[in-house]
């Protein structure tokens, strides 16, 4: 599946947080780049890349190679609710029901 994320954060920044974060669920980089990242493990793999958008804000496109809503794309979504809180702490997500 396809995501995409726009942030605040620069890239840099968020190229370290998926290290961390994907490295926490058992994920291995198998290949890096300036902007971008490739990981592998249990859950499947992925590539993410970033890239500055209008100059404002970094826009984080990943790719998993699952079909449908696997694990791998749930954890996807949570590293970008983990971007969205490191942009802005006060942030609190909240269901939308």
């Amino acid at each position: 599946m396809r995501h995409f994320h726009r942030c605040s954060l620069t890239p840099d920044m968020v190229l370290e947080q998926a290290d961390r974060y994907f490295g926490e669920l058992g994920l291995a980089r198998s290949s890096a780049d300036a902007r971008s990242r490739a990981y592998a493990g249990a859950l499947g793999a992925m590539t993410l890349s970033v890239k500055m958008e209008g100059g404002h804000y970094t826009f984080v496109e990943v790719h998993t190679d699952q079909v449908g809503e696997s694990r791998l794309d749930k954890n996807v979504k949570r590293y970008f609710n983990a971007l969205h809180r490191a942009a802005d702490p006060r942030h609190l997500i909240e269901a939308g029901y």
